[in-house]
């Protein structure tokens, strides 16, 4: 619960936070009249404002913070895992500043603000059905509102020849070179594969449509479950794709097994980050030490995963072809391909230098024959 005092009264909302942070221990209410000078000042120094004024300002005001925070210099780091952990800890400080501008919504999820949007909906999906009156920082209501947005008007997947709708808290699939691997690589058979970690259901989807007969998707996050099952009902393939709770593999084995495990080995610090950062490369690891047990003879591994780790020091291409061994598999090929997102082209982003050279892979993996 939040605490604050109004009007010489003291007030308690539910607290919401997907990245699960402790509500404020310091809130003040806030209006048109708070000055982004003095909102950052207090923001930074872990205040929370409550805001009370016009919706549309306060979105206004969140931006013109988020000015000042890119304004402060950056210190130049003395090598790539320097860099990547500088980004990493800006990133952090910068949600938690920016975090401290907060809304209320009713229990219905309207917002007691003028000129504020209905947003009942978009809470309604990420959240559940509203039961009584919260508080939430007015940067992540705007992300619920462009999750809300994304699963209405869907991602286009040119490999797919369809459109993908993620759910919130689900990692769209923007990146689609990793797909066209996908949609590439030669089947080793077109009668059962398993899709570990689906998500979305994009990949299970484009294997479908590949001519696999029968795909089991599996992941263990209930919105991921919900999301790829409506993908997959939406796109007619229903009865082909089975989407199943699982931690990493369903029953049994597959000719075919494919994976698109979270990139980098690092901690995540929301539940969207889950599907970049890896810690202690867990769900790698998984995959590769349970793939044997799971393949059918003559069966293959697919793994698809950028090499940014390796570019910024936190793996290394040894320490994947020695898990690889370690698992008893073998490479069969390897589908190269290099990422057409705006980033790897962006020369001011502060990883800029590891992004530029990145290659995603899709690697074929057999059991090694005893």
């Amino acid at each position: 619960m939040l605490n604050w005092t109004e009007a010489d009264e003291s007030r308690t909302a539910r607290w919401r936070s997907e990245s699960g942070s402790q509500p404020p221990k310091r809130v003040m209410l806030a209006d048109d009249r708070l000055a982004a000078d003095a909102a950052y000042r207090l923001a930074s120094e872990g205040t929370a404002l409550l805001w009370r004024g016009d919706f549309q300002n306060a979105r206004q005001l969140l931006q013109a913070m988020a000015r000042r925070i890119d304004r402060k210099p950056r210190k130049p780091p003395a090598s790539p895992i320097e860099a990547f952990n500088f980004y990493r800890q800006a990133q952090s400080q910068r949600a938690r500043t920016l975090g401290m501008l907060l809304l209320p919504l009713e229990a219905d999820y309207s917002i007691p603000l003028r000129r504020a949007p209905n947003v009942k909906e978009a809470c309604a999906e990420a959240y559940g059905a509203g039961d009584v009156p919260s508080v939430v920082s007015l940067r992540e209501l705007l992300g619920v509102i462009g999750a809300h947005e994304w699963r209405k008007k869907g991602v286009d997947i040119p490999a797919l020849g369809e459109r993908i709708h993620p759910h919130y808290g689900v990692f769209s699939p923007v990146r689609g070179e990793y797909l066209q691997l996908v949609a590439e690589a030669p089947l080793p058979s077109s009668a059962l594969a398993f899709d570990i970690g689906t998500g979305t259901g994009v990949l299970a989807a484009l294997l479908a449509r590949r001519g696999v007969k029968h795909v089991v998707a599996t992941d263990q996050d209930p919105r991921a479950l919900a999301c790829a099952r409506q993908n997959i009902a939406r796109l007619g393939l229903k009865g082909r794709v089975d989407v199943v709770e699982a931690d990493l593999f369903p029953p049994g084995r597959a000719p075919l097994v494919v994976c698109n495990p979270p990139w980098l080995p690092a901690r995540a610090h929301s539940p969207l980050e889950h599907a970049i950062y890896d810690p202690d490369s867990r769900m790698l690891l998984g995959f590769l030490n349970g793939l044997t047990a799971h393949l059918e003879p003559n069966g293959e591994g697919w793994l698809i995963l950028s090499d940014l780790a390796e570019h910024l020091g936190l793996r290394s291409r040894a320490w994947l072809l020695e898990a690889f061994d370690a698992a008893g598999l073998n490479v069969v090929a390897r589908l190269d391909t290099k990422p057409a997102h705006p980033r790897a082209a962006d020369q001011t982003d502060p990883l800029h230098a590891a992004r530029a050279a990145e290659v995603t892979s899709l690697w074929r993996l057999a059991a090694r024959e005893a």
